[in-house]
């Protein structure tokens, strides 16, 4: 079995995908930008996370499908983006891009004390951060996967 295929059903039998649509973009992510020379755990938690809803998905592939057409060899400048939409969002937003920044520079994310989010936003990151345990745990993806 693939690692994609290894990816996916480990995040469905851990009940991590809140929808079909959740895990049909996740899974169109994964296939279309597993192969590329830029492709990490880290990206896949990002891919995740983003394939939550249709906006934050169509802005990830967005941006993956640029890095593809321009042979980006990692996720660097993707983080230095992520970074610039984070400052811009005076939200709870924000702290949904300080969460995929930390995963693409493989940091530790961190709360300020005192952070009220919102229930959603904490749902989200919680459900986030299982899915990025159970990444971290799967055998590092070759690039035939």
């Amino acid at each position: 079995m693939s690692w994609n295929a290894n990816c996916l059903k480990a995040l469905s039998k851990a009940g991590l995908f809140q929808s079909p649509g959740h895990e049909s973009r996740f899974n169109e992510l994964i296939y279309c930008f597993s192969d590329k020379p830029f492709f990490t755990k880290g990206l896949c938690k990002c891919m995740y996370l983003s394939a939550w809803d249709e906006e934050h998905f169509a802005i990830l592939l967005e941006m993956l499908s640029f890095m593809s057409l321009g042979k980006e060899k990692n996720t660097k400048e993707m983080s230095a983006v992520g970074d610039s939409l984070a400052q811009e969002q005076e939200n709870d937003e924000s702290y949904i891009y300080r969460l995929s920044i930390s995963y693409l520079e493989n940091t530790n994310f961190f709360l300020e004390k005192g952070v009220k989010l919102s229930e959603r936003t904490a749902y989200v990151i919680s459900c986030a951060q299982q899915a990025a345990a159970i990444i971290d745990q799967l055998p590092v993806p070759s690039k035939d996967t």
